[in-house]
C-alpha cells in the first residue's frame, strides 16, 4: 500500500502510531530481504535464450509450463549455503532485522511443508530446510527473523493467482485456495519457527478484503506480536510499503518500509551487473530513514546457496558507516531540515542529526533550522569538538571542516 495513502487511512485511527508491537522495528530502520528459491538455477535464461526482466518471475515471463519448471527441483542442491554466514553478513551490515521468501510466486517452498511435496526438504537433493537453519541462527545472533509469502500468485497451483497458461482461470477456486493452502501454511510458518517477527505478503491483486481480514487475524491469532506488511492488500497490514524500489517524495507520518534491490533485480541473475554504489545505497537509507522510513535491502543468492560478492562488499561498507555513525540511524524519526537536496535530517531525543551528502566550499553548512541550537559537533569525533554555530531569523550557520570528513555523508550533530 502506498504509504501517504496508508498515512490517510490511519489518521482515522488514533491508536496506530502507538501500537508498541512496532517500536523495535520503528527503531531498526534497515533489514536484510534475500529472494532466493528454484529460479537462481535459469538465473534470467531459458532453453539457451535470456528472458528480460527480473529474474524470480522467469517462470510467468516466459511462460514455462509447470510440467517443465518444476523438475528444477531436482537439480536444487546449494550446497554452499551457510546460515550463519548470511545471518553473520546481515549483523556486518548493520541491518536489524532479516527476511526471506519462503514461498514465492512459482509457488515452490523453501521450507518444510505438510500441504505439498513440492518443497526444498521433500521434492530436492539437498533434503535440508534452510528457514530453520536461519530462524535458529538469527536467534543465536541476535536479528528478528521474518517470511515473505506470496499469498495470491502462485505459477504451480491449480487454484492460485497468476498462470493461465497451464490453467483455465474461470476454472479456478481461489477462495479454497487461500482457506486450504495459503492459511493451513501461514499457520506452519508461524508455529514452526520460533518468534516470527514479521510476514511479508506481496502482491495482494485481487484478493478479497474478506480474504486480507482473514488472514490478518490468522497471523495476529496465533503469533500477537508479529507484524503483517501492507502488502496483504485492502489497506489492512501493520506497516505500509512503498512501490518496489521507491522513495516518496517527503516524509510520511505513517510506519512504512522500501523494499529495494542492490542491483535490477531480485532473485540471481548471472547478466545483472548493474550494481548500486555503496554511496547511493547509503544516501538511500539515509534519506528514508529522514522521512520516517524502513529500508530493506535485497540479495538474491545463487543456486549454489552463496550472496554475490559485489552484494557482500556493499553490506560490509554500509555496515562499516553504521558502525560509526549509527545513532543517526537506528532509534531516529524524521528531522526537522526536510527538502534539501544536498543533505537530510534525523533526530532522536534532543539531538538533531544533518547528513550532508555534499560538503560545502569552505565547510560554511547553511540550514534552514526553526529549533533552538546550543551546541554542534561532528558525530565521528569521538571527543565531539564543538563546532562555531549561528542562529539568526530561522537560519543555522554551522562551520565546519574545509574539507569533508567523510565523503559518503558526514553526520554534524546539533543538540537544542
Amino acid at each position: 500500500m502506498d504509504p501517504q495513502a496508508f498515512a490517510q487511512d490511519r489518521a482515522q485511527r488514533a491508536d496506530a502510531r502507538d501500537d508498541p508491537r512496532l517500536d523495535w522495528w520503528r527503531a531498526a530502520r534497515f533489514g536484510l530481504f534475500i529472494h532466493w528459491g528454484l529460479y537462481a538455477i535459469p538465473a534470467g535464461y531459458w532453453q539457451g535464450q535470456a528472458v528480460p526482466g527480473i529474474g524470480e518471475w522467469i517462470m510467468h515471463r516466459a511462460r514455462i509450463p509447470v510440467a517443465e519448471y518444476e523438475p528444477l527441483a531436482t537439480q536444487f542442491n546449494p550446497v554452499r549455503f551457510d546460515a550463519r554466514e548470511w545471518v553473520a553478513l546481515a549483523k556486518a551490515a548493520g541491518q536489524k532485522y532479516f527476511v526471506i521468501t519462503a514461498k514465492h510466486h512459482d509457488g515452490f517452498c523453501m521450507y518444510k511443508t505438510g500441504l505439498t511435496r513440492y518443497n526444498i526438504v521433500d521434492a530436492t537433493p539437498f533434503g535440508r530446510d534452510p528457514m530453520a537453519e536461519l530462524a535458529a541462527e538469527c536467534a543465536r545472533q541476535g536479528l528478528r527473523f521474518g517470511f515473505y509469502y506470496s499469498q495470491t500468485q502462485d505459477w504451480h497451483h491449480p487454484d492460485g493467482d497468476g498462470n493461465d497458461w497451464d490453467y483455465d482461470e474461470r476454472k479456478k477456486d481461489f477462495a479454497g485456495y487461500i482457506e486450504d493452502y495459503v492459511k493451513p501454511q501461514v499457520r506452519e510458518l508461524l508455529t514452526n519457527y520460533g518468534p516470527i517477527a514479521l510476514i511479508w505478503f506481496d502482491t495482494p491483486k485481487g484478493i478479497t478484503e474478506a480474504q486480507s481480514r482473514g488472514l490478518l487475524e490468522l497471523c495476529h491469532s496465533v503469533q500477537p506480536e508479529t507484524l503483517v506488511c501492507g502488502r496483504l492488500g485492502n489497506a489492512l497490514g501493520d506497516y505500509a510499503s512503498a512501490r518496489d524500489n521507491a522513495i516518496p517524495s517527503a516524509l510520511v507520518d505513517a510506519d512504512w518500509e522500501t523494499p529495494a534491490t542492490i542491483n535490477d533485480t531480485w532473485g540471481y541473475k548471472t547478466d545483472d551487473h548493474n550494481w548500486k554504489s555503496t554511496e547511493d545505497l547509503l544516501h538511500k537509507l539515509v534519506d528514508i530513514a529522514s522521512k520516517g522510513g524502513n529500508y530493506l535491502l535485497n540479495v538474491g543468492p545463487t543456486a549454489e546457496g552463496v550472496i554475490p560478492q559485489p552484494s557482500v562488499e556493499r553490506l560490509r561498507e554500509l555496515g562499516a558507516w553504521l558502525a560509526v555513525n549509527g545513532e543517526s540511524v537506528y532509534g531516529t524519526r524524521a528531522g526537522p531540515v526536510q527538502g534539501l537536496t544536498w543533505a537530510r535530517s534525523t533526530r532522536a531525543g534532543d539531538r538533531t542529526y544533518v547528513h550532508v551528502f555534499d560538503w560545502p566550499a569552505g565547510g560554511h553548512i547553511q540550514l534552514p533550522f526553526a529549533g533552538r541550537a546550543s551546541a554542534a559537533y561532528l558525530l565521528a569525533d569521538p571527543g565531539r569538538t564543538p563546532l562555531k554555530i549561528q542562529s539568526y531569523r530561522g537560519e543555522l550557520a554551522i562551520h565546519g571542516p574545509a574539507h569533508a570528513p567523510d565523503v559518503l555523508d558526514t553526520v554534524v550533530v546539533v543538540k537544542s
